[in-house]
């Protein structure tokens, strides 16, 4: 008879098991979920002042050409990893200290970075302030007109070769 109540035994500790954890899932998901409804105050989202960008006049230029490098490829999305760690590899070398200075007030002044991509891809209007040569640069740079498969960033050691 011992035998017989094993398994129900554990079918009944494996359906509490599974009333719980399923009871407590949703409790968590509901307690926690944001989501994007309509009536979502957003009062409970902290917003977390960035300093203001600030333009490092004593850098030394091959310094800041390494410091952009490595900004254009981490990025927080995808997206621009890949777009402006290949514009990088093809332009910092050749831009001038001004071009520079321009290029990095774009990539850090931003706090979001879809803007820039935004931009980048003439999906919403660039703003005045970075509406200059390097941002046109950008803008063909995104139209890929020699359609080459742009699919992730480019390795670090080619970052350092200059194109021809």
């Amino acid at each position: 008879m011992a035998a017989a109540a094993a398994p129900a035994l554990r079918l009944l500790a494996l359906s509490k098991h599974t009333l719980v954890s399923s009871f407590v899932g949703s409790l968590l998901s509901r307690r926690f979920y944001r989501g994007d409804s309509p009536a979502d105050s957003q009062k409970d989202m902290l917003e977390i002042p960035l300093p203001p960008w600030e333009e490092r006049t004593d850098e030394p230029i091959e310094t800041k050409r390494a410091r952009l490098l490595y900004e254009s490829r981490k990025r927080g999305m995808l997206e621009n990893c890949i777009l402006l760690s290949l514009f990088a590899k093809e332009n910092l070398h050749q831009m001038t200290e001004k071009q520079l200075s321009l290029y990095d007030r774009l990539i850090n002044e931003p706090s979001n970075d879809w803007d820039i991509y935004y931009w980048a891809t003439e999906a919403k209007p660039t703003p005045k302030i970075f509406e200059n040569d390097v941002m046109m640069m950008l803008r063909d740079f995104a139209k890929n007109k020699k359609k080459e498969q742009r699919l992730r960033a480019p390795d670090l050691e080619y970052l350092f070769e200059k194109s021809t």
